[in-house]
């Protein structure tokens, strides 16, 4: 190829991707569409160059081939992408735009992924489908009951008990039918137990063998699913500059409105990883009465901030605090010691 490539732009898509390349300059000239198998075959005839790509399925697996190229690889997230695409959107200009804002200097860009890292991230996936499944159907057996009269009280354990009791009963209020066909999702319910208990015991056990989940493991209310999750999302966490840049890419911290000069702090912004700050929120609610209760300046801190916050609004604080304790154990590759308080 005689023109000179710097920057080569992918879109990707199920079946086939767009390309553009641009030269020094800035300017477009390269303009192509081929499966991805045609994408690794011209990139090995390219010169070293900056590849750019969003952060989404199959991203991370080609970026590794290409790296292995000699290539220089750029994932960017999404709705990074966005303000850079000009009039109509189609897939050219996607990747024009995603090679454009991985030239911009203020850009921040996505850590590529191991395939260890990819391998324990869908197992929690998959275990996740797994519990969501399992609520589905409790709630479902819940409805079943309910519509005939028979109230059950939350939770998987007295609903055990409860269906317990009511078969051991002499006239059990279900019809045969009914009865059969409770007795078979109950069948259907263990053994979703029994997979996700599979699953809770293969990531205990790689929580014990790898270093940076060990060490995550010493934090309060980070257990064996917030190690191995988080581990699998952010690695050693490089990528982020501080603890508040880890906090905020969880998504727990303020959203803000300014205008005018005048600042005001709404919810927090929910954004990046939901699965992640699902379970670190989960994680603060468990570890709160423990942590409220110990003298040690964290344990100052929650005191004061249940004494004028609701509980709610602690937990997620604590999350957003534990996040930031993530990030300097990470860094530091010490294990995590509560300080006493000092004494007034």
């Amino acid at each position: 190829m005689t023109v000179e490539i710097t920057v080569l732009g992918l879109d990707l898509g199920k079946n086939s991707c767009s390309l553009a390349g641009l030269d020094a300059a800035g300017r477009v000239v390269l303009r192509r569409r081929m499966h991805r198998d045609g994408v690794t075959r011209l990139a090995a005839k390219l010169p070293a160059c900056v590849v750019a790509m969003e952060a989404c399925c199959g991203a991370h697996h080609l970026g590794r081939v290409l790296q292995g190229q000699g290539h220089e690889v750029r994932l960017m997230s999404p709705e990074y992408v966005r303000p850079y695409v000009k009039a109509q959107k189609n897939d050219e200009r996607d990747a024009e735009a995603i090679a454009e804002a991985a030239t911009r200097p203020t850009m921040r860009f996505v850590e590529l992924k191991s395939e260890a890292q990819l391998d324990l991230q869908t197992l929690h996936r998959a275990r996740d489908r797994l519990v969501g499944e399992r609520t589905a159907l409790i709630n479902q057996l819940r409805g079943v009951l309910g519509e005939r009269g028979i109230l059950v009280p939350q939770g998987r354990r007295k609903l055990d008990l409860h269906l317990q009791a009511l078969i051991a009963e002499d006239e059990v209020p279900l019809s045969p039918r009914i009865q059969a066909l409770v007795e078979d999702m109950q069948v259907e319910r263990r053994e979703l137990d029994r997979r996700i208990q599979a699953f809770d015991d293969e990531f205990t056990a790689l929580a014990r063998t790898d270093p940076p989940a060990r060490l995550l493991a010493t934090i309060p209310g980070i257990g064996v699913l917030n190690a191995t999750a988080l581990t699998a999302a952010i690695g050693d966490a490089q990528t982020f500059r501080r603890g508040r840049d880890l906090a905020a890419w969880l998504g727990l911290v303020p959203k803000q409105m300014t205008t005018g000069g005048r600042p005001r702090l709404l919810g927090i912004s929910k954004r990046g990883n939901v699965y992640l700050r699902k379970l670190i929120i989960h994680g603060a609610r468990a570890a709160l009465p423990t942590l409220s209760k110990s003298e040690t300046p964290l344990g100052e801190w929650l005191r004061g901030l249940l004494a004028r916050a609701h509980v709610n609004k602690t937990v997620v604080a604590l999350a957003a605090r534990l996040a930031r304790i993530v990030w300097a154990v990470l860094r530091s590759g010490q294990p995590f010691a509560m300080r006493p308080a000092m004494a007034s």
